[in-house]
């Protein structure tokens, strides 16, 4: 026998899920307005647990609320975009150096790997966002502290509203992989200096392509 609550808990959970897919690849995005009506009649669900998944996204500061409009997706400014990234250089940085000292072998030959399977999966950029996604996973994962872990996936959560991947930018894509390559060079040797400097140029660059991705949607 089911029990309508926990039903409703795992329709929401799936909600969840399902909206953050669509503020990732764009189909939501900032400004949109999401109403329990709407969303409980395109996903096919109640609109209890429709009513969860939003507030799960309101905690993740995703969705706010605007007098006289309601729930919408968050837009971010240049200057919170940028705050965003300094603080990913920063804290990605800091799991790169912590990564040099305790990574498995096994981890950097997974995160060479990955960086592999990036370099066949050519102009797929779903491919590529989820393979990229995998390669800081793996590397975060290598830094042993789940602190860091939790901040950083905060952040992350944030940067969705930003919509699709830099990986569509030009060139974006080939400059990733040898930048992938000098942070596993640099965790391979175990030397913490050279793995925050890598990580950190990483994120620099991945800041100036979201950056002209966005300028570039501005002028269009």
């Amino acid at each position: 026998m089911s029990h309508p609550k926990s039903n409703d808990a795992s329709q929401g959970q799936d909600a969840y899920a399902r909206l953050l897919s669509e503020v990732r690849s764009g189909a939501l995005r900032p400004g949109d307005r999401v109403t329990e009506t709407e969303l409980a009649t395109r996903l096919g669900i109640s609109r209890t647990p429709v009513r969860e998944a939003i507030r799960a996204l309101e905690a993740d500061g995703l969705v706010v609320h605007t007098p006289r409009v309601g729930a919408t997706i968050r837009a971010l400014g240049y200057a919170e975009i940028t705050e965003l990234y300094e603080m990913r250089a920063i804290l990605e940085g800091t799991a790169a150096r912590f990564a040099a000292r305790a990574a498995y072998d096994s981890e950097t030959a997974e995160l060479e790997a990955i960086n592999d399977e990036m370099a066949k999966a050519g102009s797929d950029v779903d491919r590529l966002f989820a393979l990229n996604a995998r390669f800081h996973a793996v590397l975060l994962n290598a830094a042993r502290n789940q602190f860091l872990v939790r901040s950083i996936q905060s952040i992350q959560k944030t940067l969705l509203i930003l919509g699709p991947s830099t990986m569509e930018e030009t060139d974006r894509a080939t400059d990733a992989l040898q930048e992938h390559a000098a942070i596993i060079a640099a965790l391979k040797s175990h030397d913490g200096d050279a793995s925050e400097t890598a990580m950190r140029r990483h994120i620099e660059a991945a800041h100036r392509a979201r950056l002209k991705q966005l300028r570039a949607g501005d002028n269009t």
